[in-house]
């Protein structure tokens, strides 16, 4: 059960439904919206906790939708960059959100599998972007040889928007950590205590 009840769209104030406004008529609102809105068409994962503090919680979410939508990091290499965010933080929502995601950006069913055991994927450009997401969030650091790997195979500016996407889902989980964000109902959860 989430520390922070639902939203509904009736109840928000000015500022918050602006922000509802923003993310579900935005490019988020593209995929399944029963993924973002439960049963009272309240906002689901990290969104609900961005509304109680609506000024933050919209530059929040639109540093997640422009690293999300609008970055030169292909999309398969950036779901596998968030899963091991994810992963690394326990972060269930951000799981099982992302897990769909990357299934339908095309990373193979093997390299989700790898993420979630921690274990260095064998294709070379996934092993890339997992060795240098995960180096980041474990020991805040990447190595120069593993740096000149991601630029070699990213270009420099999509290992900064790369470095950016680590550091934003890294909020993300911690968000939906703190508030112990739930899954839909009947959901499993992938990091059970």
């Amino acid at each position: 059960m989430s520390r922070l009840g639902p939203i509904r769209p009736e109840d928000m104030d000015d500022a918050q439904r602006a922000v509802f406004d923003g993310i579900t008529g935005g490019p988020r609102a593209k995929g399944d919206p029963a993924e973002m809105l439960n049963e009272e068409g309240a906002l689901r994962g990290p969104f609900n906790a961005m509304l109680r503090s609506p000024e933050i919680g919209d530059l929040v979410q639109q540093l997640g939708g422009r690293l999300r939508y609008h970055s030169g990091i292909p999309d398969d290499l950036r779901e596998l960059a968030i899963l091991v965010c994810g992963r690394r933080h326990r972060a269930n929502f951000e799981w099982y959100a992302h897990e769909k995601i990357a299934r339908k950006v095309g990373v193979p069913e093997a390299v989700i599998d790898q993420v979630m055991h921690e274990v260095v994927p064998d294709d070379p450009r996934y092993a890339i972007v997992y060795r240098f997401v995960f180096e980041l969030q474990t020991s805040k650091r990447v190595d120069d040889a593993l740096y000149q790997d991601a630029i070699d195979l990213l270009g420099e500016k999509c290992v900064v928007e790369l470095v950016m996407l680590a550091g934003y889902y890294a909020t993300v989980s911690h968000i939906l950590n703190a508030f112990e964000v739930g899954l839909p109902p009947g959901e499993p959860l992938p990091f059970p205590d």
